[in-house]
């Protein structure tokens, strides 16, 4: 099982102590950082971007990272916002990785890191879409 979740704090701290930086009062990243913690700290198989954290392994073991994670935010505001959403695959491990490698080869079999499915719906690439840009003037 692999659960991507995004944990964030609202409202106003109990503690000072946990109150946002001076130079950005909007910014998580402290609490989100309390919450990576507890995920790192887990021992199991995980990754952290801009967005989610991913976390693999069986039900209890990845739901009680979850929790605790959002235990870890809980003080750095009045209430704590949780998105999550699962992939269950009974008997498959491993795939935080192997799944990306799936989608590497297959981009591999369509012709080139872009993937012909992405320009045949007109989606395209940051770079095009700077390139785009570029040539409006924008």
């Amino acid at each position: 099982m692999i659960v991507a979740f995004s944990v964030a704090p609202s409202g106003q701290p109990a503690d000072a102590a946990h109150v946002p930086g001076e130079g950005d009062t909007a910014s998580v990243h402290r609490a989100v950082a309390a919450a990576v913690a507890v995920v790192r700290a887990s021992g199991l198989p995980h990754r952290t971007s801009s967005m989610f954290t991913e976390v693999e392994g069986e039900w209890d073991e990845v739901m009680a990272v979850v929790k605790a994670a959002v235990e870890a935010v809980e003080p750095y505001g009045s209430r704590v916002s949780l998105v999550l959403k699962a992939d269950i695959r009974p008997g498959h491990v491993g795939e935080l990785d192997g799944k990306l490698d799936r989608l590497e080869a297959a981009l591999a079999e369509q012709g080139g890191p872009e993937g012909a499915a992405a320009g045949d719906l007109g989606l395209g690439t940051a770079a095009s879409a700077r390139a785009t840009a570029d040539d409006d003037g924008r």
